[in-house]
């Protein structure tokens, strides 16, 4: 709770800041100062939610799942506007609402992961997801950045409305929005509750990109501008999760209609596992090549969906800050420079040796290689799926999945280290320098002892 109220404060002061702060660097210091406030508001609420959690009004709960959940965000978010804060204002003059905007998605990302209630959940939906819009065509002499925003709208909008139906027909199986009390399962299957549920399913797995639900995602990546691609691929792909794992897990476990939709999302999971990274395999933008990635990722996080069970729930926050961080790196260094094709990162090691290894690391983690904490966070995923009992065949799908990332992953490696040139690079400050060795040592903490943040569980 303290996390939505925090960031819903700071993203309308920061709007109002704009109009009186003309230093676009200043307006980034006070988003970082803000982001800090929220980040500690929301660890105060830890001590209150140890020993259980509370509903307010019926309409949220906040647990030490959330708390902890929200923590992950919201210091994946300070490592985001440390390293790409700066970059914000060669997007546009609108610093202050670019960073307004960020706070507005938090918000909704805080309320998908405390929402009790089903209009709850559709609120916290809209409030992730009109932002990004904004976001997506901020650059409005862009036009692949115009085509992003539409596509983006029109293939959101449509989602809205099948998610809408289905929070319909589950009020008409169960009379109520009550996540707790919807008794979906018992035994018998209610053809509505069914109905519904597939179409929540459908509906959340195109917030997370997931096949055949995936189209909008590389085109939207592609065209939009790429500080905002980082964020959106990251953070918000985890607040869909999150949103996905706790609709399912609350309402939906156990019964006879959990085997429905879980051989539903199986096939999704599998179809998203090896469309993803078959086709980052024949990419030549990196951040194209990214944009298939993510949705290969997003395979990897649905097993937390399906799965039911507690591993699932320590493998999706391990997996989120594992990934978010990585991700937020390798583009943090896409954006200094200026070719986004492999070609872009032949020589790198020998000019910039120290941001050629921040890469190695983190597409290391990505890959999922041992002392990464990408290892773990995949290791809890798949463990958890074993323990289900029924998906070892899907856990199988995902190693091939794993292995097939480590080419296309390496080629950036390959590339960066045995291949001659000249790389054009950014200037790249001290501040830029320090935030990147602390997403690097963030990594491999993780990778080592991954107690660190489990342990808050």
């Amino acid at each position: 709770m303290n996390a939505l109220i925090s960031t819903a404060l700071s993203g309308v002061v920061l709007m109002f800041v704009g109009l009186f702060v003309r230093n676009k660097q200043h307006i980034k210091f006070f988003a970082i100062a803000a982001i800090i406030v929220a980040f500690i508001a929301n660890l105060v609420q830890y001590p209150s939610v140890e020993l259980g959690s509370y509903t307010m009004f019926g309409m949220i709960e906040v647990s030490r799942f959330s708390v902890v959940f929200n923590a992950v965000a919201l210091g994946a978010t300070l490592l985001y506007f440390l390293l790409s804060g700066s970059e914000f204002e060669k997007v546009g003059d609108h610093v202050a609402d670019y960073f307004a905007l960020i706070f507005f998605i938090l918000a909704g990302i805080s309320l998908a992961s405390t929402f009790s209630n089903l209009l709850m959940l559709f609120l916290a939906i809209e409030i992730m997801s009109i932002p990004q819009y904004v976001l997506a065509g901020s650059d409005r002499k862009s036009l692949k950045g115009n085509e992003a925003s539409l596509k983006y709208f029109l293939m959101g909008s449509f989602s809205t409305g099948i998610l809408l139906m289905g929070i319909a027909l589950i009020y008409g199986a169960a009379g109520t929005f009550n996540i707790v009390e919807l008794g979906l399962g018992s035994d018998s299957v209610h053809p509505l509750a069914l109905c519904g549920i597939i179409l929540m399913a459908f509906a959340l797995a195109f917030k997370v990109s997931a096949v055949p639900f995936h189209f909008w995602t590389p085109d939207v990546y592609d065209g939009s501008p790429t500080v905002f691609t980082s964020f959106m691929a990251t953070v918000v792909k985890a607040g869909g999760f999150i949103a996905f794992m706790r609709m399912f897990h609350v309402s939906f476990a156990g019964g006879a209609i959990s085997h429905h939709w879980t051989l539903i999302l199986s096939i999704i999971t599998a179809a998203t596992l090896l469309l993803g990274n078959f086709s980052a395999v024949f990419q030549q933008s990196v951040k194209r090549m990214l944009a298939y990635s993510s949705i290969a990722q997003a395979g990897f996080m649905l097993f937390a969906v399906i799965a039911l069970n507690g591993m699932a729930t320590q493998g999706i926050i391990l997996y989120a800050a594992a990934y978010s961080i990585a991700t937020i790196g390798v583009f943090a260094v896409l954006l200094k420079l200026k070719d986004y094709t492999f070609e872009g990162f032949n020589g790198l090691a020998r000019k910039q040796p120290l941001l050629a290894f921040a890469v190695a690391v983190f597409l290391f983690s990505l890959a999922g290689i041992p002392v990464t904490a990408g290892f773990f966070a995949k290791y809890f995923v798949l463990a958890a799926a074993i323990q289900h009992g029924h998906l070892l065949w899907l856990v199988i799908v995902a190693v091939l999945g794993a292995a097939i990332s480590v080419y296309y992953y390496f080629r950036v490696i390959m590339a960066m280290y045995f291949k001659q040139g000249e790389p054009e690079v950014e200037n790249v400050s001290g501040g830029f320098k320090i935030a990147l060795i602390l997403a690097v040592v963030l990594v491999l903490v993780l990778g080592l002892f991954p107690n660190i943040l489990l342990c808050w569980l």
